[in-house]
C-alpha cells in the first residue's frame, strides 16, 4: 500500500444521543453484527474537532454545528489483526479521541450504505451492553452519568 493510502493510528468517537437519554448506535457492515457509535479515523492534516464533524455528517447525515461536545478525553487501544494492514508496518495501537452530541430529541438518521447497515435509539445501558468497543462502552457510560 501506498504511504498516502496508510491509515493514521489516530480516530474520533462520537457518542449521539438525546438530552431524554437516548443513545444512537450504528451496526457496521463489517465486520457483521458490530455495532458502535460513530468513528473514524483522522485524515491527513485534520484536527480530531474536524474528524468528528465530517464523521458524524458522513455516517448519519447530521450537521454538527458548534453543537460538538469535546468530552476532552482519549484512549489508547490494539488495532485488530485484521485491520492492521491499512496502517504503517510496526503501528499496532491507535489514539481514539472522544465527542459527544447530545440532541433535545431523536434525529432521523441517514446511514452511509457502504459502512452501516441499520441504527438504533437504545437506553444508554442497553447500547452499553450491545457495543463491541470497549472504548466505546466506557464513553456511552461516561456521558450517560455527565447527563444526570
Amino acid at each position: 500500500m501506498p504511504p498516502e493510502a496508510l491509515k493514521r493510528p489516530q480516530s474520533v468517537l462520537v457518542v449521539i444521543c438525546t438530552r431524554g437519554g437516548e443513545f444512537l448506535l450504528l451496526r457496521r457492515v463489517r465486520p457483521a453484527a458490530f455495532w458502535q457509535s460513530v468513528t473514524g479515523s483522522l485524515e491527513p492534516g485534520e484536527s480530531p474537532r474536524l474528524a468528528a464533524a465530517r464523521e458524524v455528517r458522513e455516517e448519519t447525515g447530521l450537521r454538527v454545528g458548534g453543537a460538538l461536545i469535546d468530552l476532552r478525553h482519549s484512549a489508547l487501544f490494539p488495532i485488530i489483526a485484521a485491520w492492521r494492514r491499512r496502517y504503517a508496518p510496526n503501528v499496532c495501537f491507535n489514539r481514539e479521541y472522544w465527542f459527544a452530541l447530545v440532541l433535545e430529541t431523536r434525529r432521523l438518521i441517514e446511514l452511509n450504505p457502504r459502512e452501516h447497515l441499520e441504527y438504533r435509539w437504545l437506553s444508554a445501558e442497553a447500547a452499553a451492553r450491545l457495543t463491541g468497543s470497549w472504548t466505546n462502552r466506557d464513553a456511552i457510560r461516561a456521558l450517560a452519568c455527565s447527563l444526570g
